[in-house]
């Protein structure tokens, strides 16, 4: 999956990422986007299995 997202916001993922050695760029959109799905009622298991599983590192 190909985004576009705006400047600043790469900025700050960059920043984070520098400064998290333990996250990468694919943990960390996994953890976002199946967050936002969770909230915006997409609640099914498989998107909160994706975000428990980015939150504690386990491997998809």
């Amino acid at each position: 999956m190909l985004a576009e997202i705006p400047e600043e916001l790469h900025e700050s993922v960059t920043r984070y990422l520098e400064s998290h050695a333990d996250w990468d760029q694919d943990r960390l959109f996994a953890a976002a986007l199946s967050l936002f799905l969770l909230q915006n009622g997409e609640c099914d298991r498989q998107a909160a299995q994706v975000y428990l599983d980015s939150l504690f590192k386990q491997a998809a």
